[in-house]
């Protein structure tokens, strides 16, 4: 049975090719952008296309959007919150300005478009919540640590929304795609801190190079990942997490390996603090 998607940020990067694999396979597509004509541009006129302007931040607008959807198909069976940018920066860097914006977009613009379509989805008791994070959701590095909290927040989100909303048939999945070949990097939708600081030249500057260095050379294929996208869609019992791409792997099975590493070198610790009677219970 064909689905009906509700895709943000659909006017580029991944948004745009699971918009235009979700047509070509016959489902129903409501994609939307800040400017609607740019998904048009990018897509053409379609009879199961519905691109509508949405400003995430701004929760009325979306809202609107998921009645729009509701009016135009009747339904809403995915949802893939795509929408978000990315920050390069030390967290001494980002200023009070630039963290607000990056969390209104990326973690307060998923939750209001969430809030906006989970009705449908509980009036049909059906449906599946994609949550497009990052494995720097999962692992925090030099220069992405701003940006990465976003992305932590939105995994956390994740997890509970799926324990709350699995007994409604509704799913949630977040996604973690690693370095993908899209135009991230070129600075489409990653901007730096306005403060660069000497004394994290070694670190985060180092990070910026490499950032500049690996643009265009990554090693994910975007057009895989929309497919992949699809088929988690179909999937009866679809992952609370999906890992994309080899880099995302191995950099989970390091921080992993990591934080068992460092649990046991602390467990001792780590069991101290409970009450003695708790103690001598686990004994």
């Amino acid at each position: 049975m064909s689905k009906v998607w509700f895709i943000t940020g659909a006017s580029r990067g991944f948004g745009v090719l699971m918009a235009k694999d979700a047509l070509a396979r016959g489902d129903s597509v409501v994609a939307t952008a800040r400017n609607p004509q740019s998904v048009i541009d990018a897509l053409g006129e379609q009879p199961n296309l519905l691109a509508v302007r949405l400003d995430v931040t701004q929760e009325a607008a979306a809202v609107l959007a998921a009645r729009a959807a509701v009016e135009r198909f009747g339904r809403i069976d995915v949802l893939v919150n795509n929408a978000g940018y990315g920050l390069l920066g030390a967290v001494e860097e980002a200023s009070a300005e630039e963290v607000r914006a990056l969390y209104d977009t990326n973690v307060f613009g998923l939750l209001n478009v969430t809030r906006a379509v989970l009705p449908q989805m509980r009036r049909q008791g059906s449906g599946h919540v994609i949550n497009m994070s990052s494995v720097g959701g999962y692992t925090a590095a030099a220069g992405w640590g701003v940006y990465g909290s976003t992305k932590f927040a939105v995994e956390g989100i994740s997890e509970a929304l799926a324990e709350e909303v699995r007994p409604l048939g509704i799913h949630v999945t977040v996604v973690e795609p690693g370095y993908f070949r899209t135009g991230f990097l070129e600075g489409n939708s990653l901007v730096s801190t306005g403060a660069q600081l000497g004394d994290y030249a070694a670190t985060v500057g180092a990070m910026r190079t490499l950032a500049a260095s690996i643009s265009l050379k990554q090693p994910g294929d975007p057009r895989k990942l929309s497919l992949a996208v699809l088929q988690l869609a179909d999937t009866a019992q679809p992952p609370v997490r999906l890992l994309l791409g080899s880099d995302t792997v191995r950099m989970v099975r390091e921080k992993n390996r990591f934080v068992e590493q460092e649990l046991g070198a602390w467990i001792g610790l780590s069991l101290s603090t409970d009450h003695d009677d708790v103690q001598q219970q686990a004994a």
